[in-house]
């Protein structure tokens, strides 16, 4: 059994495109519907999100389950007039898991580290599973990457430290503040950023949402969205008196927040901290007022540096997470070579126990005055000396497929003992489909590096 992935990214296509190819809800389930009637294609996974589309199938056939997929991706896309081959990359095999661990991780994503793609990679495999597309492999292959993806999570620092302008500043407003919960926000403006931080900042705790605007009906409507309550522009400074979170993003030519005006303001609060965000251009707030005791005032060039820094905080991490990816896929790739052999092992032993019942079969013909003692001692005989002989080819099998030489016993195997490859490959499908795709995920650690360099993978260019 191979493994192939044929996807899409922002690194490959742009949005224009991506955004044809994107499967959710029902769209998700009848593609897996379609994806699992296609020749060539014994189990099959949609990953999609804003950033990707990406078909994670297993096959007998890995040409075969390429231009099968290919063909699919170019018939379901949404108005796309082009030819699709152009955006298109593929990964077989160990290439295909070392893809998905590192898209699980954080890795492949438009920002480093995001932690979204895990749940996406997790809900990928539960659609599947509930459509029915899933088996043994791709069951294991999933779950093996989630396992890597909260290995990098745990273990390293990738995940952490804001590298986006409205995180930047949530994430100073908890060093200053410690906890959230019941903190009072102000926007003084309508800015997109300002929703972007004030969505944050509400998501991690802060209570009472305030909105103060020149019009007062876009306060308004600004209000309903957060759930908080309009305030005049006119009576700011009286506002800030009841804020500990300050956004400021309007249009105005000239400062909306005086010096004199917060230095009142902290009189008024007997010097409770004030947190003040201006990412305004030209700027809202007096920069004076980042003077005063317990005021902490931060500009769009500070958040921009707190994301650069964190951004660098984060790509020093990645030589850990390649590590730890690495580790997974030998884990991953000891688990699927063992797979391989398991039935050319089955087909040998089946082989070795028909050819002693048939050789029974003729002795008790031609013995018929051996009672029933008898033939159970002859039985067991025959089946000991079947297991002797079949012992060590089966353990040099087991043990082949481990050391990387799998692919060249399969060959010669089949031929030494008169098996048909075929009938394997099909027996075993069948048994696969008649079983339930694995649920548990038991991670082995192994703490030698995989051969496959992490720097030598293929960086999402087409590989048509």
């Amino acid at each position: 059994m191979h493994i192939v992935t044929v996807g899409l990214n922002h690194k490959t296509a742009p949005v224009e495109v991506r955004e044809k190819l994107s499967f959710a809800g029902t769209r998700r389930e009848l593609g897996l519907q379609r994806l699992k009637a296609l020749p060539h294609l014994q189990e099959a996974v949609i990953l999609s999100t804003c950033n990707r589309t990406e078909i994670y199938a297993a096959t007998e056939d890995l040409p075969g389950a390429r231009q099968s997929i290919a063909v699919f991706l170019n018939e379901v896309q949404q108005g796309v007039e082009t030819r699709l081959e152009r955006y298109l990359y593929n990964f077989y095999d160990l290439e295909a898991v070392q893809h998905l661990f590192v898209v699980a991780s954080g890795l492949d994503s438009m920002i480093l580290g995001e932690p979204q793609i895990l749940g996406q990679v997790k809900e990928a495999l539960a659609v599947a599973q509930e459509k029915k597309t899933v088996l043994a492999y791709l069951s294991k292959l999933f779950q093996h990457s989630v396992e890597a993806g909260k290995r990098v999570r745990t273990e390293t620092e990738i995940g952490q430290n804001a590298v986006s302008i409205s995180y930047a500043a949530v994430e100073l407003a908890r060093k200053i503040f410690g906890a959230l919960e019941g903190k009072v926000v102000l926007i003084v403006g309508a800015g997109k950023m300002s929703e972007l931080t004030v969505k944050n900042l509400r998501e991690h705790g802060a209570s009472a949402i305030l909105v103060a605007n020149r019009t007062y009906e876009r306060a308004c409507q600004l209000a309903r969205d957060f759930s908080g309550e309009p305030v005049a522009f006119e009576a700011l400074g009286e506002t800030l008196q009841k804020a500990d979170i300050v956004i400021s993003s309007t249009g105005a030519p000239h400062l909306v927040i005086h010096y004199d005006m917060v230095q009142e303001v902290m009189r008024a609060r007997r010097n409770r901290s004030l947190f003040l965000v201006d990412i305004a251009v030209p700027r809202d707030i007096d920069p004076r007022v980042n003077q005063m005791d317990n005021v902490y005032l931060y500009n769009i060039d500070d958040l921009h540096s707190v994301v650069e820094t964190n951004l660098q905080r984060r790509e020093q991490q990645v030589k850990r997470a390649e590590l730890i990816i690495s580790e997974e896929l030998m884990n991953f790739s000891n688990w699927w070579s063992s797979r391989q052999v398991v039935p050319l092992i089955r087909a040998l032993r089946d082989r070795g126990d028909g050819i002693r019942r048939q050789e029974l079969e003729k002795l008790f013909s031609r013995c018929p005055d051996l009672d029933e003692k008898g033939k159970k001692q002859v039985a067991s005989m025959t089946q000991a000396i079947v297991n002797k002989l079949l012992h060590d080819p089966v353990v040099f099998l087991k043990q082949a497929a481990n050391d990387g030489q799998r692919a060249k016993y399969l060959e010669v195997m089949p031929e030494l003992f008169g098996l048909d490859m075929a009938k394997i490959a099909q027996d075993a499908n069948a048994r696969e489909a008649a079983s339930e795709p694995t649920k548990v995920l038991e991670p082995v650690r192994a703490p030698e590096k995989a051969n496959l360099s992490l720097a030598e993978r293929a960086k999402g260019g087409p590989l048509c």
